[in-house]
């Protein structure tokens, strides 16, 4: 007779019922069931239906056994506990739905990120790959994703084809996971975070490779823990900001585009959403949205970038013909030079040429 087998590769067979070790236990010491019924205060009825696994070990039937056999309580119950939990694993997978199972191909980019942070095994078949993301996810069926409330940004963005919301689920997922153990200060401190913006404009002159790390450490002291992230196919967004149980945010960015002045742009952009009061419990930053939330915080990355005074002087007096103008202009306003050559080029005023690319996730 062939066993029964799940998708995973475990025989319900297998599936050791801790009655069978009970059996063992008491033919090792030539006790019968008669015996030990007797020295537990049970009735050979139990004591058989526990052998042949049709009724499992209580906790107060595993205390008679101490008593009885010399074995501890605790031995019993574990063994009861695993067993409850092969099985449940077994009739678990032997449940999932092709449908869910087919949720798998959306997620094909995630599942080779996170199998590379050690998260998930990327050898797994499918019903392992489901119930390992399902723990990741914090949900019973995958299927439900959609319905988590704060999946409501994907809602926001449904006429937006591009946009997955299994995919989107699992990068939001991620940058939780990510900056779970960024030591930060206890509660935000916008004060303190405008005061730090000359601190962070100084980071762009420091090598690619500090960069992550010089930020990470100013915003910590903000109460920020910020990450840059991988982005995916089916996620396209810039920015993710969520507030904790403590008071404190989670900042994620992504690099879309790579180009070094979008990258700082940006930046600026998601800490005027967090000076503007936009993140009362988790803000996305889609990159097609538009309207006046987003006008405000454009508007306020530039003018931390660049005085929009001195750049329209900067412009009026045509100095962006210049090379060595835009420079100097550059070294005025404390940023590097890509950054004005970034809104000249936006704006039409030289043509568009190569700029510093970033490459950290």
């Amino acid at each position: 007779m062939a066993k029964e087998k799940n998708s995973v590769g475990l025989s319900r067979d297998y599936i050791i019922h801790p009655g069978e070790t009970l059996a063992e236990v008491i033919e090792d010491r030539e006790m019968t069931q008669r015996e030990l019924a007797v020295r537990t205060g049970m009735t050979e009825k139990h004591i058989s239906t526990v052998i042949h696994g049709q009724k499992n070990i209580s906790a107060a039937f595993a205390r008679k056994l101490e008593y009885a056999l010399g074995i501890e309580t605790s031995f019993w119950m574990n063994l009861q506990s695993e067993y409850d939990r092969e099985l449940l694993e077994f009739e678990e997978v032997n449940n999932i739905t092709e449908e869910e199972m087919g949720i798998l191909k959306n997620l094909k980019e995630v599942i080779d990120v996170w199998a590379s942070f050690g998260w998930l095994d990327s050898e797994a078949n499918a019903p392992a790959m489901v119930l390992d993301l399902r723990k990741i996810f914090g949900i019973s069926n995958l299927l439900d994703t959609p319905k988590i409330s704060y999946a409501a940004a994907y809602r926001a963005q449904s006429k937006n084809a591009n946009v997955d919301p299994y995919v989107l689920f699992a990068w939001q997922r991620m940058c939780e996971l990510l900056t779970r153990n960024i030591d930060i200060a206890d509660r935000v401190d916008a004060e303190k975070l405008r005061n730090k913006i000359p601190d962070i404009k100084r980071v762009m002159f420091m090598g690619a490779d500090q960069i992550q790390k010089k930020l990470s450490d100013i915003f910590s002291e903000c109460g920020i823990a910020f990450r840059i992230v991988p982005n995916f196919i089916g996620a396209p967004v810039q920015g993710f900001i969520k507030k904790t149980e403590e008071g404190a945010l989670i900042l994620c960015m992504t690099l879309r585009q790579k180009f070094a002045d979008i990258f700082w742009f940006t930046l600026f952009h998601e800490i005027a959403h967090i000076l503007n009061g936009d993140t009362k419990h988790e803000f996305i930053d889609f990159d097609s949205v538009s309207g006046d939330m987003e006008a405000k915080a454009d508007s306020m990355a530039g003018e931390f970038l660049i005085d929009s005074r001195e750049y329209k002087a900067f412009v009026g007096s045509e100095g962006y013909k210049r090379l060595g103008e835009i420079e100097s202009f550059a070294d005025s306003q404390n940023v590097k030079d890509y950054i004005v050559q970034g809104r000249l080029m936006k704006e039409n005023l030289i043509p568009w040429k190569a700029r510093p690319r970033y490459e950290w996730a």
